[in-house]
């Protein structure tokens, strides 16, 4: 199945490849061992890989209750904070001048409702006017305990632990109800979401098991649970699929990650990705022979496998030994060693 043999390029690729082994002839390896690995078929994953973007698992956006200006900002993107710390101040005038209001209100119909039960008591008042004086007594409580409350909330509190995310309003800015202030997330809880095409639906069936790529960390991770979401966008045609995460410190909300779903298994043969040279559309990797030579190699590659590795279609046979530093390669045969 794997044989040595030269790929046919394109025309204009195999010239500078013929140009490339003329200026770097099979020659004797230098004392000092180059990185080398031998090359067998092997057990892979094998799958489909997916972008996607890192999310919160727990996020939330505190927003503002009762209108007023901002006086004071303590906490800043970035910033870790305990839950129920202090974000922000707004002018709470308006609010306390509505809760003096509300205990006026209060303390009138307490003492109607007290004068009339008396009165009802002596039966001086009858029994409705009772009812009318408790009603008013009932709702003015009501309306203070509300007061109370919109008093409070002029003092902007973190609803959880997390990290600050964004900060949407700057000191001096008029904040109006339902407009966002702080947006916070727990860093522990992470995950990735992926659109998946209708077409790959059906390999997704049974799907358990993900490793997630995070190209600007050079770093992999497993996942720790897959769940594809039971609907699709009706316009798209594509369904969502989350990826839940272990504890990934360098990972937040927003950054790119790339999804490789593991569907099965297959034997196929391998090398690193770092190993192959490329000219154009032509590859290559440098080969230590039994005599303990070196040659470039021409490789008819596939697709990108595991972690780093590519699979090799065509140029290279089980046991062959491929220097996985080509650059050490290229100059010991440069020097002539």
């Amino acid at each position: 199945m794997y044989q040595r043999m030269l790929i046919y390029m394109n025309i204009t690729a195999l010239p500078a490849l013929l140009l490339a082994l003329s200026l770097f002839p099979a020659t004797l390896v230098a004392a000092e061992p180059l990185p080398t690995i031998v090359v067998r078929p092997h057990a892979v994953a094998v799958g489909f890989p997916a972008e996607s973007v890192v999310e919160a698992v727990q996020q939330a956006t505190v927003g503002a209750q009762v209108p007023g200006r901002v006086l004071e900002v303590r906490a800043d993107a970035g910033q870790t904070v305990a839950k129920g710390a202090v974000l922000m101040r707004l002018d709470a005038r308006e609010a306390v001048e509505s809760a003096r209001a509300a205990e006026a209100q209060y303390a009138n119909a307490k003492a109607n409702f007290a004068r009339t039960k008396s009165l009802v008591g002596q039966k001086f008042l009858s029994a409705a006017a009772l009812d009318k004086a408790r009603a008013e007594f009932d709702a003015a409580a009501a309306t203070l305990a509300a007061a109370g409350a919109s008093q409070s909330h002029a003092t902007i509190v973190a609803p959880m632990a997390g990290v600050i995310a964004r900060r949407h309003a700057e000191a001096g800015d008029m904040a109006m109800p339902g407009m966002p202030l702080f947006t916070l997330y727990q860093p522990g809880s992470l995950r990735v979401t992926a659109s998946i095409p209708q077409s790959r639906l059906a390999a997704m069936r049974g799907v358990t098991t993900a490793q997630v790529e995070f190209p600007e960390l050079g770093k992999w991770v497993a996942a720790t649970a897959v769940q594809v979401l039971p609907t699709a966008d009706a316009a798209t045609h594509v369904a969502q699929v989350r990826v839940t995460l272990p504890v990934v410190p360098e990972a937040m909300p927003g950054m790119f990650a790339r999804v490789h779903f593991v569907t099965g298994q297959a034997e196929k043969m391998t090398v690193p990705a770092s190993a192959v040279l490329r000219r154009g559309e032509v590859a290559a990797v440098y080969v230590q022979t039994a005599d303990n030579r070196l040659s470039l190699r021409q490789l008819r590659l596939g697709e990108a496998v595991g972690q780093g590795e590519i699979e090799v279609l065509a140029g290279l046979a089980a046991g062959d030994k491929v220097v996985t530093d080509p650059v050490k390669a290229a100059i010991h045969l440069k020097s002539g060693n």
